[in-house]
């Protein structure tokens, strides 16, 4: 599910339960809502509330880091497929063919992750991605060094083009999110009691209805930036392929 749906459901959720505790007001006994009961009633919404502050804070921060975490992985896989066309270009004019071979692959990763119109058409587990880089390993251990120069180079390149099928895997894993559904269902559960709470003792003006609707859209902003955050290749706040594509200009020179 996208992230601006999971933050719909949560403003729904959220400004929801304060309309119901407004209507509330007109259900319940008088004697509901005497001094003794909004006592007990706002201790238990006070420790949802630090329950809800708490993991909403440590959600914002693990998706972050997530997201940082993968940005620093495309920069280092970058990184690497430069040092590779290096290593290539040591070799001699024996190794253009691997140089093609490399310049194929990480195209055709940009290709399929970013592509220029219209939505991705796959993680980095597809199948053509695979492909390509079982034909950058074949083309690298094919070369014939004669020196040692040679093959110190095809030493380094393997070593290196290793280290970037490590990095794909990882980025891999990382494809399709870490949020577990259940645990964002008991967030917004916590988010619907507190925000009925706020509906149940607020007065009926619409100032205080207007300013419940901003802390609502405030939560699911929230949210949406857990849920987009934890989605890197999709939604708004994506991972840049600038590192990618800087290192694609690179090769060949």
């Amino acid at each position: 599910m996208d992230s601006l749906t999971i933050a719909g459901i949560v403003l729904g959720c959220t400004f929801g339960g304060t309309l119901l505790g407004l209507l509330l007001q007109y259900v319940l006994p008088s004697d509901h809502l005497h001094a003794e009961s909004k006592d007990v009633i706002k201790l238990g919404t006070g420790l949802i509330a630090t329950m809800a502050a708490l993991v909403l804070g440590l959600l914002i921060g693990a998706a972050k880091n997530a997201f940082d975490a993968q940005a620093a992985a495309f920069e280092r896989l970058a990184t690497n497929i430069v040092l590779v066309d290096r290593a290539l270009a040591h070799y001699g004019p024996d190794a253009q063919g691997a140089r093609e071979q490399l310049r194929h692959t990480v195209a055709t990763v940009i290709e399929h992750v970013w592509p220029d119109q219209g939505p991705r058409i796959e993680g980095l587990a597809i199948a053509t991605i695979s492909t390509e880089g079982q034909a950058l390993y074949q083309a690298l251990s094919g070369l014939q060094p004669h020196n040692p120069e040679q093959r110190d180079a095809q030493t380094q390149a393997m070593q290196i083009n290793a280290d970037m099928s490590r990095t794909r895997w990882q980025l891999n894993q990382w494809d399709d999110g870490s949020l577990p559904l259940p645990f964002l269902i008991v967030l917004v559960f916590w988010l619907f009691i507190l925000f009925l709470s706020f509906g149940l003792f607020s007065p009926r003006n619409g100032t205080v209805v207007a300013a419940l609707f901003v802390c609502a859209l405030s939560v699911a902003g929230a949210a949406f930036l857990i849920v987009d955050l934890d989605q890197p290749f999709e939604g708004l706040i994506q991972t840049s392929n600038a590192p990618l594509r800087h290192a694609l200009a690179q090769l060949g020179q």
